[in-house]
C-alpha cells in the first residue's frame, strides 16, 4: 500500500491521507471539499465549490499516476440536494464521455461548512 500526497490538493485536514494506492492498483481517493489548495479556503459558491473539489481529485490522481478515465466510482455529498442539477452539469462536463458509477447523498453538513465534497475510486 502507498500513501498518495501532492502540494496540488488540499491537505488534509484530519488524520487522513489525501489517497491510497494498493498494491492491486485500486486507487481511493478521499473526499474532497472545494478547497484551494494554496489557501486552505473554500470557494465562495457551489459552482466554484465543485469545480474545485474536481480539480483536486484530478491533480491527485496525477500524482498517481492516474487520468480521470481511471474512474469506476465517485460519491458525491452536498450540503443542499437543491444543488444537484449545478453539481450534475459540472460533472458531466469534467468526465465528458466517461461515465463512472456514482452515488449523490444530502447531508446535514460537511466540514468547514463546505457546499460539496466529493470521493473517487479509481482502477488501472
Amino acid at each position: 500500500m502507498k500513501y498518495i500526497k501532492t502540494d496540488k490538493a488540499p491537505k488534509a485536514i484530519g488524520p487522513y491521507s489525501q489517497a491510497v494506492l494498493l498494491d492491486n492498483g485500486t486507487l481511493f481517493v478521499s473526499g474532497q471539499l472545494g478547497l484551494d489548495p494554496q489557501t486552505m479556503e473554500l470557494k465562495q459558491n457551489i459552482n466554484e465549490q465543485t469545480i474545485q473539489s474536481l480539480k483536486n481529485i484530478e491533480n491527485i490522481l496525477n500524482e498517481a499516476g492516474y487520468k480521470k478515465n481511471n474512474i469506476a466510482k465517485v460519491t458525491i455529498l452536498l450540503k443542499d440536494i437543491n444543488d444537484f442539477n449545478t453539481v450534475n452539469e459540472i460533472y458531466n462536463s469534467f468526465f465528458e464521455q466517461h461515465k463512472p458509477a456514482r452515488s449523490t447523498f444530502a447531508v446535514k453538513e460537511l466540514p468547514k461548512n463546505g457546499l460539496v465534497e466529493i470521493e473517487a475510486i479509481a482502477f488501472k
